[in-house]
C-alpha cells in the first residue's frame, strides 16, 4: 500500500468511525475500488488496526469524561462513596455494555473476517439498518438523561452493538438506535457511544495486531498502517468535536439518506459486476 492509499483510508477511518454511516463499510468499499481483496488477512487486519487512532482522538477528546467515571468507579468499588454515586453507576454500566460485542466477536471471528467481508452485506446491511435508525430517531421521546444511565441499559445497547459486528450496520447507529429506543437523548446516548467503542475497537485493534503482525509486515506494510492511524486519529478527534454540536440541534436524518444512498449504488455496482463482492 502506497502513503496516498494510506492517508485516505486513515482519513476515511477517522471521519467515519463515529458517524453512523459505518467505518468498516466505507473502508471495505473503497479498498475494494483501490483493488485489494477485502477477504485478504492483512487487509482485514489493517482495516481494524487503524481504528485505535480514532479510539485514541476519542479518549483525548473526552479525557475529562473519563477521568471523573474511573474515579467514581473506584471511589464505589473501594467503599469510598455510595455506590449509587452517578459516576460508578455509569463506570458499571460502560463495563457491562462492553462484554457482548466482546464475546461474540471472538466466537464469530473466522466468519466476520471473511463471509461477512462481502459487498452484498456492506450495501444490504446499509440499506436494511437505515430503516431501524429512522424508527428509532422518530419514536424516541429523549426523555431520559446521562444520569439516568442504568447496566441493564447498556447490556441491551451493548447486545444491539454486536450487529455492528456486519460492516455495513455501523456501531455508533446500532448503539444509537438502541439508546434512542431506550429514550435517551441524543447528545447522551452519542456519548455513551463513544465510550462503548473504547474497549471493544481497542482490544479488536490489539488482538489483530499481535496475531497478524507478520501478515501486516509482509503485506500492507506497518508504515502504511501506522500512517493510516495516524490520519485516523487527526480526523477523528475534528469528527468527534463536529458530531456533537451536530447531534445536539439535528436529527439523524441526513446520514439515514446517504446509507439508502450509498447502499443502493454499492449494489447496483455489484448486480451489474462494475465491481466483484469480495
Amino acid at each position: 500500500m502506497n502513503i496516498f492509499e494510506a492517508i485516505l483510508l486513515g482519513a476515511v477511518e477517522g471521519f467515519t468511525e463515529f458517524l453512523p454511516i459505518s467505518s468498516t463499510g466505507h473502508l471495505t468499499i473503497i479498498e475494494k475500488l483501490l483493488g485489494y481483496s477485502i477477504d485478504d488477512p492483512d487487509i482485514t487486519a489493517f482495516t481494524v488496526i487503524i481504528q485505535f487512532g480514532a479510539v485514541l482522538a476519542t479518549i483525548i477528546f473526552l479525557r475529562d469524561t473519563i477521568y471523573r467515571i474511573i474515579v467514581g468507579f473506584f471511589a464505589g468499588l473501594f467503599g469510598k462513596r455510595p455506590k449509587s454515586d452517578p459516576d460508578f453507576r455509569f463506570g458499571v454500566a460502560v463495563i457491562v455494555g462492553s462484554i457482548p460485542i466482546i464475546i461474540v466477536g471472538l466466537l464469530f471471528q473466522d466468519a466476520i473476517e471473511t463471509t461477512l467481508r462481502s459487498l452484498w452485506f456492506v450495501g444490504s446491511a446499509l440499506i436494511l439498518w437505515s430503516g431501524v435508525m429512522w424508527f428509532a430517531d422518530r419514536a424516541a421521546t429523549q426523555r431520559r438523561h446521562e444520569e439516568d444511565i442504568t447496566w441493564k441499559d447498556t447490556l441491551i445497547i451493548g447486545l444491539v452493538q454486536c450487529m455492528a459486528l456486519i460492516p455495513g450496520i455501523s456501531r455508533s447507529g446500532a448503539t444509537m438506535s438502541a439508546g434512542l429506543l431506550r429514550d435517551f437523548d441524543r447528545v447522551t446516548i452519542t456519548k455513551l457511544s463513544f465510550l462503548l467503542s473504547i474497549p471493544a475497537l481497542t482490544g479488536a485493534s490489539i488482538l489483530q495486531g499481535v496475531t497478524e503482525y507478520d501478515r501486516i509486515s509482509s503485506g500492507v506494510g506497518w508504515p502504511a498502517t501506522i500512517t493510516a492511524g495516524v490520519v485516523s486519529f487527526i480526523v477523528g478527534y475534528l469528527s468527534v468535536s463536529w458530531l456533537l454540536k451536530f447531534i445536539a440541534k439535528h436529527s439523524y436524518t441526513v446520514f439515514i439518506v446517504y446509507r439508502v444512498v450509498l447502499g443502493t449504488i454499492v449494489l447496483l455496482l455489484v448486480s451489474t459486476g462494475a465491481i466483484s463482492a469480495t
